[in-house]
């Protein structure tokens, strides 16, 4: 039963996506690297743990949603459909909201409801880090990925003098 659901989240995403970069992503442009050049990067940068991650994965990079790849390797969420909705909710956490964030969070939850602990845990994950759903990953491809992640990872405080 959980496959019939699951493939009907996918045949959904599918028919979404590419809606969602015409009218989401309109003033995004594609990366200038494809998935062999990443593995050009330094081995500890993001550009490097990026390309291995589509590699290891065997994904191919979609044009204007190449920080949707970084924010799987930052946050640890897995790649498998219950993942890309705690995912959707960890960005909620974070401060992520459109139109196409609160479709998949809905639907992925009526859709398989027995994550909801799972997506429960992930916006308070979200919550507790710094806010990074908004950030232009291509211009960190260089940075160390560990000082990156770490950053993220810390959630702001606010020092009153």
């Amino acid at each position: 039963m959980k496959k019939i659901r699951v493939q009907f989240l996918l045949f959904v995403y599918d028919k979404t996506q590419k809606l969602y970069r015409k009218y989401f992503k309109k003033k995004k442009r594609q990366w200038q690297f494809n998935e062999k050049q990443l593995l050009e990067f330094q081995e500890d940068s993001l550009g490097r743990k990026l390309g291995e991650f589509y590699r290891k994965h065997g994904f191919t990079m979609i044009p204007k949603m190449e920080n949707h790849d970084v924010h799987h390797l930052i946050t640890g969420c897995g790649t498998n459909f219950e993942d890309e909705i705690a995912m959707q909710y960890l960005l909620l956490g974070n401060g992520k909201l459109n139109a196409h964030l609160l479709a998949a969070i809905v639907l992925g939850t009526i859709i398989l409801p027995e994550y909801v602990k799972i997506y429960i845990k992930a916006y308070k994950k979200g919550q507790n880090m710094r806010a990074f759903h908004h950030w232009d990953f291509e211009e960190l491809l260089w940075q160390n990925y560990e000082h990156v992640k770490d950053f993220i990872q810390q959630k702001e405080n606010v020092v009153l003098h």
